[in-house]
């Protein structure tokens, strides 16, 4: 089985290590093509205006000056483009992608684009306890449980243009009750924090950032899942399309 890494948090990302050995106990036929710097919240974005420098790092490991799309388009179309993988794994992430997140997510369009090439993809992130951590966020959760949600997805077909969303609670491995197949939750808004701050030279400039928010409760959704301390496995779709809308929109234009 060959096997694709990326990730959004850029190539020298501790979750990225974790993830390396996690997809070595499933082949020793893997590769690593991430962005060069962090990309968080690059979401499905494409570099198009500037172009794009590969660097080799090591046998079947390399980094790109791009988003996480851009390192699995160059993975797919010039890499392994005699070879393609049979499976892309996206992570892990520090911090978890939850809810609308996966909108703004770099870690979870990297899966997208896997799923759009037609390759089983999975995003996997590691939900963390506090603001602040930094390189301290611990991923013990995610690499004693990783094998145990990979496993059994890795024999399984996926249906077209779906991918899997997996997020880690944060807690000790010993704690993490069990594994829950929910779906998607959406939280209410009213997450964005701005931080205004202004430089030496008396300009002002912004920091944006997410403070916690409520959630609508009922334990079916990824978010009630890691807070109930589950890991939490969501199928995705990549067709966005509101098919109960279908038929009252086009009601608006008969006639036209």
């Amino acid at each position: 089985m060959r096997i694709l890494l990326t990730n959004d948090d850029g190539v020298n990302a501790t979750g990225l290590k974790v993830l390396e050995r996690i997809a070595l106990l499933f082949s020793d036929d893997v590769w690593v093509v991430a962005p060069s710097e962090e990309q968080s919240g690059a979401g499905h974005s494409l570099t198009l205006t500037v172009p794009i420098r590969l660097r080799k790092l090591g046998e079947r490991r390399f980094c790109v000056t791009g988003t996480p799309t851009d390192a699995v388009m160059m993975g797919l179309a010039h890499l392994l483009a005699d070879g393609r993988p049979d499976l892309i794994l996206s992570g892990v992430n520090r911090g978890a992608n939850l809810g609308e997140d996966v909108t703004y997510s770099g870690t979870v369009s990297a899966a997208m684009e896997g799923a759009l090439a037609g390759i089983p993809s999975i995003a996997l992130s590691q939900n963390y306890a506090r603001e602040g951590m930094g390189d301290t966020v611990p991923f013990a959760a995610a690499e004693a449980w990783a094998e145990r949600v990979l496993r059994p997805l890795l024999g399984a077909p996926m249906a077209p243009h779906t991918l899997v969303n997996v997020n880690f609670p944060a807690l000790p491995p010993d704690e993490v009750k069990g594994i829950r197949v929910v779906r998607q939750g959406i939280r209410d808004y009213g997450r964005l924090r701005i931080d205004k701050r202004t430089d030496p030279r008396g300009y002002d400039y912004f920091w944006f950032g997410l403070r916690p928010v409520p959630h609508t409760p009922g334990h079916v959704t990824d978010l009630e899942a890691i807070a109930d301390g589950y890991v939490a496995v969501t199928p995705l779709h990549l067709d966005l399309t509101h098919e109960a809308s279908l038929a009252e929109l086009g009601s608006l234009y008969e006639g036209d």
